[in-house]
């Protein structure tokens, strides 16, 4: 035998010695106490090793501007595709680590409707970031700004204004009790409500609840409690609008989360004129926060429209929207400047930026508003005895 070849077997010898020794991929994926490692300790065996698991989740951040409240999110949860395993010394023990590699789909953000047709693309003086506006005087219809009036666009949660005149003019008993079903849950956005199943309010709850937090259940209970049901509701809604001259309108449920629900700037300055009418409607449209005892608890919800806490603002009526199709929304009936206007945006882009282009149009408001002329003064001319 060669020198060359004796140290090759050798080689070979060592090598497979050193694989035996090594554990097993099978084995180093069970626990520890199972693999009969408690013989390798003198005398007592040790007690079985949990063993420990670590899920390491890598999420990209989302981007700047992508709204991921109610309706469908930019950023869709993680999902592990597959695990490995390996085993470590720790304090001379042996430990079983699992990783998770997890995979992250990302999907980009739903453009709107107001998006896709290019709307967003045409400047105005205020530089608004909504890509309708209207602002006109309540009493003479005086158009003071327009952006895109005339476009036809998802309103979202402002159909809430509509379902609120149809309830406030059907004569219906508010004291009436109206219970939350299954059949108001709402099965296309998946939006979330703190209402459960079951809970049991009146109309008049109910309709505070739509207006004031745009509560979807509370909304759709009312459409559902209508003589006739949803189909009569709506149907309701709709003759209303075109009572109301609301010709580029149309409605096909009352919560608002279908973009099929659409209207324009004009038609819904119209609508607030109309909902302005009734007391109950400005009443509760307006209110900061409202507190309900549900039965097995209590609860309190707040106002969707943070201007009303601003004492800059004297608003008489409001309401707020937003699906991905819609953008955010906004219409009010506000007095400024010792006028009573009707403001409508819809199709905002960012989430607060609604607002913003409120505070923008209040502010030019105020500064081009003519200066109020000084009342004459009086002067007493004494009288004149013979």
């Amino acid at each position: 035998m060669s020198i060359k070849t004796w140290v090759s077997g050798v080689s070979i010898a060592a090598f497979a010695a050193f694989s035996l020794a090594l554990p097993s991929v099978a084995d180093a994926a069970k626990p520890v106490a199972s693999t009969g490692a408690a013989k390798a300790t003198k005398g007592a065996a040790p007690k079985a090793q949990k063993p420990q698991t670590r899920l390491q989740t890598k999420l990209r951040p989302q981007p700047r501007g992508i709204a991921s409240g109610k309706g469908s999110k930019a950023l869709k949860a993680a999902t592990a595709s597959r695990a490995t395993s390996r085993v470590v010394v720790r304090n001379g023990k042996r430990v079983v680590v699992r990783h998770a590699i997890v995979r992250v789909r990302y999907e980009p953000p739903r453009l709107s409707v107001g998006q896709l047709r290019g709307l967003h693309q045409m400047a105005d003086a205020l530089d608004l970031k909504s890509s309708v506006a209207l602002v006109l005087d309540q009493d003479t219809d005086e158009v003071l700004f327009s952006k895109n009036a005339q476009a036809v666009l998802p309103i979202a949660s402002l159909t809430k204004l509509m379902t609120a005149v149809v309830v406030a003019e059907a004569g219906l008993p508010m004291a009436e009790v109206l219970s939350v079903s299954q059949s108001d849950v709402d099965t296309e956005k998946r939006s979330r409500s703190r209402l459960r199943v079951g809970t049991q309010l009146t109309r008049e709850e109910m309709l505070h609840l739509a207006l004031m937090s745009s509560e979807n259940r509370a909304a759709h209970a009312l459409g559902r409690e209508y003589p006739g049901g949803v189909d009569a509701f709506v149907k309701a809604m709709n003759l209303k609008a075109v009572a109301l001259g609301m010709k580029a309108t149309r409605f096909v449920e009352p919560t608002g989360l279908s973009s099929d629900n659409r209207s324009s700037a004009r038609d819904l300055a119209t609508l607030v004129k109309a909902a302005h009418a009734h007391p109950i409607i400005r009443d509760m449209s307006t209110s900061p926060s409202y507190e309900i005892d549900s039965g097995d608890r209590h609860l309190r919800f707040v106002n969707t429209n943070r201007l009303l806490g601003d004492a800059d603002w004297d608003i008489g009526l409001q309401k707020t929207g937003y699906i991905s199709e819609a953008g955010r929304c906004l219409v009010m009936q506000a007095r400024l400047a010792g006028r009573d206007l009707i403001m409508i945006f819809l199709d905002s882009a960012g989430k607060y930026s609604r607002l913003g282009d409120a505070e923008r149009v209040r502010r030019w408001i105020e500064e081009t508003a003519p200066a109020t002329a000084p009342e004459p003064e009086v002067i007493e001319v004494p009288k004149i005895t013979s």
